[in-house]
């Protein structure tokens, strides 16, 4: 099963439109499949889909259960294009969108209830919508909301100088819930939180997983909690992207095994 979602990460994977890099997608598939292992169930939910990248990787990991929840204002393009996209993606990769599991609309208006109804508790939220300060408090709220005790929360952009806010919104709600919730692992791109009780579990689970070893872990502290800092070393990211452009997907997974 693992090994056929990492040919996932690497090829059909790199079709779709998006954002999510090899590394993040490694740890997604490290900390669902450490979910499944110790059977602690739930939903999983994504603010921010765009053309489906990550929502695609939340389904074919979380396989055979398809209780993966979208949200999006499928607002960039006109006519709906942009959700006839994402659509027409699940059909090319043999992963037809669940639109039962589609919420098309403003995840900041958005009732935890409706989450709940649809997919129950959440143990694996992405959030990756909005990136103003407001909409990032919101959406960790409304996250927070629907976290099954033993889930984890995936904030995007938490670093990007691009996008302040996400950084100021993110850091906002650690220390608003500071004895609940705290960091446990950073990547380039995301920041993986969690209730405190699981955060050893979670710290092990990063420390442990085969998919991430290729990678440099440094131990830091954030906001009073250590945090696993991944790093993918540049040449490693050269010869990945290299071998991308060059048309030679299937050998990138070895650029990140051996780089």
């Amino acid at each position: 099963m693992e090994s056929s979602v990492r040919k996932f990460v690497f090829r059909d994977l790199q079709r779709i439109d998006g954002y999510i890099d090899p590394p993040d997608a490694l740890v997604f598939l490290s900390l669902i499949g450490r979910q499944r292992q110790e059977n602690l169930l739930g939903g999983l939910a994504e603010i921010g889909v765009y053309y489906g990248r990550s929502y695609f990787l939340l389904r074919k990991i979380s396989a055979p259960d398809s209780n993966v929840l979208a949200i999006d204002l499928f607002d960039i393009e006109e006519d709906d294009a942009q959700y006839q996209r994402f659509l027409d993606n699940g059909r090319s990769l043999g992963i037809p969108v669940d639109e039962e599991l589609v919420i098309s609309g403003d995840s900041t208006r958005l009732d935890p209830q409706a989450i709940i109804d649809k997919i129950g508790q959440v143990r694996f939220f992405s959030i990756d919508g909005g990136h103003l300060l407001r909409h990032v408090l919101a959406d960790s709220h409304l996250a927070e909301s629907v976290l099954a005790d033993h889930g984890i929360i995936a904030f995007d952009d938490t670093f990007n100088p691009a996008w302040p806010e996400v950084t100021i919104g993110v850091s906002d709600f650690l220390r608003r819930n500071s004895g609940t919730f705290s960091a446990f692992c950073m990547t380039k791109y995301k920041t993986y939180v969690c209730r405190r009780d699981f955060h050893d579990f979670y710290q092990a689970a990063i420390s442990e997983a085969l998919h991430l070893k290729p990678f440099e872990h440094a131990e830091m502290d954030f906001l009073g909690s250590k945090v696993i800092r991944l790093h993918n070393p540049l040449n490693r990211r050269v010869a990945y992207e290299l071998l991308q452009r060059l048309g030679m997907s299937a050998l990138s997974e070895w650029a990140y095994r051996n780089g």
